[in-house]
């Protein structure tokens, strides 16, 4: 079984792909970047900002999934720069408070839209 999420409060898809797909009890939630799903325009502004927008992207769709941060399980942390790495820790500290998902992250060359940082989750539905 698999199922296709779709909501209006995670931006729209900007290539071909779903915001999150439903299966076997997990949440398999794509890339976020800072877009406000409002407006669909980039949030401009240092990796704080970015941070918390791509977070409210993936809460938002989460959400309407039926799912939460607490069950998040794994995620996956894109920063254009590692420089950035404390500010962005510390923002994300804040939705994963205790016994948080595993988690990588990597520095890329370029991300989407040139964004300071992408983030991905794995949930339990």
């Amino acid at each position: 079984m698999r199922d296709v999420i779709s909501t209006a409060e995670g931006p729209r898809a900007i290539g071909p792909y779903s915001q999150a797909i439903r299966a076997n009890g997990f949440l398999f939630v794509s890339g976020q970047v800072a877009i406000d799903p409002r407006t669909n325009t980039l949030v401009t502004g240092d990796i704080t900002l970015q941070t918390e927008r791509v977070l409210g992207n993936l809460g938002g769709i989460l959400s309407a999934a039926g799912s939460s941060f607490d069950r998040v399980v794994r995620t996956t942390v894109f920063l254009k720069n590692m420089d950035d790495f404390a500010a962005m820790n510390e923002v994300y500290s804040k939705y994963f408070p205790s016994q948080p998902p595993a988690r990588s992250t990597v520095e890329v060359a370029r991300l989407p839209r040139d964004v300071l940082v992408e983030i991905d989750v794995i949930a339990m539905a």
